[in-house]
C-alpha cells in the first residue's frame, strides 16, 4: 500500500508546480496514490509523483486552516 496521501489534493483543486512557473495554473484531474494528474494551462496534462514534487495550492492552502 502506498503510504503517501494528502487528503486535500483531490480532483478540482487548483495548483501550481513549484519549479515550472511557465506551466501556469493547473487543475487536479485525478489522484491515484502518489500519482497526481494535473491539467496545466500551458503544459497540458502532466502526471506528477506527489511524493517527490509538492504541488503548491493556488489560493489558500486548505491544510493551514
Amino acid at each position: 500500500m502506498d503510504a503517501y496521501r494528502d487528503p486535500f489534493l483531490e480532483p478540482g483543486v487548483l495548483v501550481r508546480h513549484p519549479t515550472h512557473d511557465d506551466w501556469g495554473l493547473g487543475q487536479v484531474q485525478s489522484v491515484a496514490g502518489r500519482r497526481v494528474t494535473v491539467n496545466f494551462e500551458h503544459a497540458g496534462k502532466q502526471t506528477i509523483d506527489a511524493s517527490v514534487v509538492t504541488l503548491v495550492f493556488a489560493g489558500d492552502d486548505p491544510r493551514t486552516n
